[in-house]
């Protein structure tokens, strides 16, 4: 099974814009899960009307690790692929250990990272980012970024660039304002 967290470096950064258009994509496949992050109820919504499937909602606070996983497992036995929208960014919470951030789910689940990038007024500047990003935690594990918010073929260029040259990062993807 394939099972990835769509994730990002902050909220408002395009996770729910992204997460809704996979589910939209791959509604057509009885094959698919998917799970929103957090006590939240309208993007849940949203995610359901995109898949055509229900989204359950995984909750650090209102359920243990235990009943994340034993949900996760039932809902997703017999699936092809998971989509788990996180919120957030992927190592923000409550806590300061980061017990109930998005990569604690991702540790949790085994669910590859695709974090979304909102590259308004940046482009070289994303190396150091991922870099940090890649360093802060390196259990993570990465499917790939996707580019959020490209103002044009020039600026998405540079940023391809930057983040072939100097991260192991790979580009899936590019969305443009």
């Amino acid at each position: 099974m394939k099972s990835y967290l769509i994730s990002s470096t902050k909220k408002s950064s395009g996770k729910t814009i992204i997460s809704t258009g996979l589910c939209s994509i791959l509604s057509k496949t009885d094959s698919l899960a998917v799970f929103k992050k957090g006590p939240d109820y309208i993007d849940p919504h949203w995610l359901s009307r995109a898949s055509k499937k229900k989204c359950y909602n995984l909750d650090f606070f209102t359920m243990t690790n235990h009943e994340i996983s034993k949900l996760y497992k039932r809902i997703c036995y017999a699936k092809n692929i998971t989509i788990v929208e996180g919120n957030k960014g992927l190592f923000d919470g409550v806590s300061l250990d980061g017990v109930d951030s998005n990569a604690s789910l991702a540790h949790l689940l085994k669910l590859e990272v695709i974090l979304v990038l909102d590259c308004s007024g940046v482009t070289r500047g994303i190396a150091p980012l991922l870099q940090g990003y890649k360093g802060f935690d390196d259990k993570i594990k990465y499917k790939g970024i996707i580019l959020n918010n490209i103002a044009s073929d020039r600026h998405e260029g540079k940023i391809i660039n930057a983040v072939k040259e100097f991260t192991k990062f790979k580009v899936i993807g590019s969305v443009h304002k």
